[in-house]
């Protein structure tokens, strides 16, 4: 093979990875798009008791014991 030869075929395994690294950034854009769309979509979350947040760090989970 001569030189010439040599590099083209060392190029198209370059320009494969060099294509799948852009289709993997296309697709993981993709998902945080489609992920950050899904999550204002959803219900916001139910509030708590008010005594149960207030008492949600405490080492005591129930009043009575």
């Amino acid at each position: 093979m001569t030189a010439i030869g040599t590099l083209a075929a060392e190029g198209q395994a370059s320009l494969f990875l060099m294509l799948a690294g852009v289709v993997l950034v296309v697709l993981l854009i993709g998902a945080f798009w489609y992920g950050s769309r899904r999550r204002r979509r959803e219900a916001p979350p139910v509030e708590q008791n008010p005594v149960a947040q207030c008492r949600a760090d405490s080492w005591q989970t129930y009043p009575g014991s």
